[in-house]
C-alpha cells in the first residue's frame, strides 16, 4: 500500500497578525507548515508559532518570486501548497486536496479556483472567479524570479483543476488595496524597465480603457453589481499607474543620455 503523500503549506508574511490565525486554522490540517517572515512588527512571528508553524527569517527583499524560492526550500513534504495570509482553504477544497495526497506521486500541478473578496462580495463575474491559481505542486517544481505577479514555473507537468474554492480576502479595505496595488505596479514598471521594455504616452491612456473595458463588458462585471463598477475602475486605475510609471522611467532615462 503506497504511503500518503505529506503536504506542506509554505507562505510568506509581514505584518499580517489579523488576517493570519484564521489562515492558519484553514491549514492546521497539514504535515507542516512554513512561514518566512520579512521583518514583522507586530505579532505575526508569535501567532505562527503558537499555531504550531515553523517561522523562518528573510528580511532582505529580492521580490515575491525568490522570496517564495526561500520560504520553499524549508519545505519538507512532498507536495507544496502556497497560500497567503489573506487566503482560507474551504472545507470541499481541503478534501480534494486531501484525495490528491492520498494518491501515489505524479508530478501533476493542481489548480484551485480562487474566491476574490471586493468590498464585502465574493465577485462571481469580472475576470475574478473562477481565479484559477497553480497553488498544488511537487516539491521539485519552484516559483519563478517575477518581483511581482509571479507564478509557478510547471516545467511542462500536466495541470489538473480541483473542486472547492481557495478563499481570498483580496480587498476589505479600498484605500489599502489601493496603496497595495500602487506597490505592484511600482514594481512592474521598475522589472519591465529594466528589461528594456518601452511605453508610449498614446498606450498609457489605451492600455487604462482597455482594462476597464475587458473588466465591465469582456467579463461581466455589470453583473457583479455596484462592486463590478467599482471594480473596473480600480482595474483601470492600476493598469494606468503601470504604464505611467514605465514611460516616467523611460522619460528619465532619455533625459540622462542627453
Amino acid at each position: 500500500m503506497t504511503a500518503r503523500q505529506r503536504l506542506s503549506v509554505v507562505m510568506i508574511a509581514k505584518n499580517e497578525a489579523a488576517l493570519l490565525p484564521a489562515c492558519l486554522d484553514s491549514v492546521s490540517w497539514a504535515d507542516e507548515i512554513i512561514v518566512l517572515d520579512s521583518g514583522s512588527s507586530d505579532d505575526t512571528v508569535d501567532i505562527a508559532r503558537q499555531a504550531g508553524a515553523q517561522v523562518f527569517h528573510a528580511e532582505a527583499w529580492a521580490g515575491f518570486g525568490k522570496q517564495r524560492q526561500r520560504a520553499q526550500r524549508y519545505a519538507s513534504g512532498d507536495m507544496i501548497l502556497m497560500i497567503d495570509a489573506d487566503e482560507r482553504v474551504t472545507p470541499p477544497l481541503r478534501a480534494s486536496i486531501e484525495a490528491v495526497l492520498a494518491q501515489p506521486p505524479s508530478g501533476t500541478v493542481y489548480s484551485l479556483s480562487r474566491s476574490n473578496l471586493f468590498l464585502g462580495r465574493f465577485m462571481r463575474h469580472s475576470g475574478w472567479y473562477p481565479d484559477r491559481v497553480m497553488r498544488l505542486y511537487p516539491r521539485a517544481l519552484n516559483y519563478n524570479d517575477n518581483l511581482v505577479h509571479e507564478s509557478l514555473d510547471t516545467q511542462g507537468a500536466p495541470v489538473v483543476r480541483l473542486e472547492g474554492d481557495l478563499q481570498h480576502l483580496t480587498c476589505r479595505d479600498l484605500i489599502a488595496f489601493q496603496q497595495k496595488q500602487l506597490a505592484y505596479a511600482a514594481a512592474w514598471a521598475q522589472e519591465r524597465h529594466q528589461r528594456g521594455k518601452r511605453c508610449g504616452l498614446f498606450s498609457v491612456f489605451t492600455h487604462s480603457l482597455g482594462a476597464f473595458l475587458k473588466t465591465f463588458l469582456l467579463r461581466a462585471g455589470f453583473l457583479d453589481g455596484k462592486q463590478g463598477c467599482l471594480l473596473a475602475v480600480v482595474n483601470a486605475q492600476y493598469t494606468f499607474n503601470k504604464y505611467s510609471a514605465l514611460w516616467a522611467l523611460n522619460h528619465a532615462a532619455d533625459k540622462g543620455r542627453l
